[in-house]
């Protein structure tokens, strides 16, 4: 294993994994993210020479071997306010693409240099979230537990896949430089570096947590899409569940949550009894989990130190608007 981020000589200045990838990387964004305690993330493709990803309606995209995934993680200081002084770089993260599957590295960032990491670390941070301050312990997941997230179980066979390229979280209009903003699916297809596109109406389209003048459902599907389906599908680490989040399952069934009784959970302190409650936030787990902090209730599992305010609000008000005709859970 290479010790040194900088080894791969993946971009211009090595010591900004946030800008100006070396050819052929590309940077790519997602309309909605993984909540990673307000972290900034950084990220980037890089294709082996003429080879292309393959475009799927609805799975994670299929990319050639040699590709290479780079997502780096800079948390602020104040969640009100952007840009490189207003972040401390934390890890970043690489997915590479082998004969023999995925792999997953973690590079540690301490002052200029990226070293590998296999059995993960705790960063202690303070920022400050609209006036609160916050202090925690941001934990750079281990060798295993990437394993948890990106783990796919087929044929009883346990491998690891990327997770966020995705059709309805990759399409979006994206800045270029010094030319008008261009849908990213597009972009791709025309770079020759993706295939099968079809035509872009086609294509489904989630929309940010905070975009209000998006669909509700949309919104939320795509958030707990990107925050829960890697784990809670019929492959993933908590098939187990019987609880299905991605965001092509029908909102309004049973294996969606809506009135599910969750199996090997006790209800937590209020003793709650199903997943989701139409019409009942507050007493739905899928919502309450999200404001839980001990180890063996908080959802996710790993990956976030404090709660998401505004994740949490957006999945509350989205439960308290369906309609209770759903179903009535008894």
């Amino acid at each position: 294993m290479i010790p040194n981020l900088s080894d791969y000589s993946l971009f211009v200045e090595p010591t900004k994994p946030t800008e100006a990838p070396r050819a052929p990387g590309i940077n790519y964004q997602l309309s909605t993210e993984l909540f990673s305690n307000y972290a900034s993330k950084y990220r980037f493709v890089f294709l082996p020479e003429n080879q292309q990803m393959k475009f799927m309606p609805q799975q994670v995209f299929q990319l050639p071997v040699g590709s290479v995934l780079v997502k780096s993680f800079a948390l602020p200081f104040d969640t009100q306010s952007t840009g490189e002084n207003n972040e401390k770089l934390i890890e970043t993260r690489l997915m590479i693409h082998r004969e023999a599957g995925w792999t997953a590295l973690t590079y540690q960032w301490q002052q200029d240099n990226a070293e590998l990491i296999i059995a993960g670390a705790d960063v202690t941070h303070t920022l400050n979230n609209q006036g609160e301050s916050m202090t925690f312990d941001y934990h750079i997941p281990s060798k295993v537990e990437c394993k948890i997230c990106h783990q796919i179980n087929e044929n009883d066979i346990s491998r690891i896949n990327p997770i966020g390229l995705k059709a309805h979280l990759l399409n979006l209009d994206i800045p270029r430089e010094n030319a008008n903003p261009v849908n990213q699916l597009n972009l791709w297809s025309n770079l020759a570096i993706l295939a099968d596109l079809p035509d872009l109406d086609t294509v489904d389209k989630s929309f940010s947590l905070i975009n209000e003048a998006a669909d509700l459902t949309n919104r939320a599907k795509g958030y707990l899409d990107i925050n829960c389906a890697h784990c809670h599908n019929e492959q993933g680490f908590a098939s187990i569940s019987g609880l299905r989040l991605s965001y092509h399952i029908d909102h309004t069934s049973f294996k969606y949550g809506v009135c599910k009784q969750p199996p090997g959970w006790d209800g937590g302190p209020n003793g709650l009894a199903y997943d989701i409650v139409p019409g009942n936030a507050e007493q739905s787990i899928l919502h309450y989990r999200q404001v839980l902090s001990a180890p063996k209730d908080k959802m996710p599992p790993i990956g976030r130190e404090i709660v998401h305010s505004e994740g949490t609000e957006l999945v509350k008000r989205w439960i308290d608007n369906m309609s209770a005709n759903i179903g009535t859970c008894q």
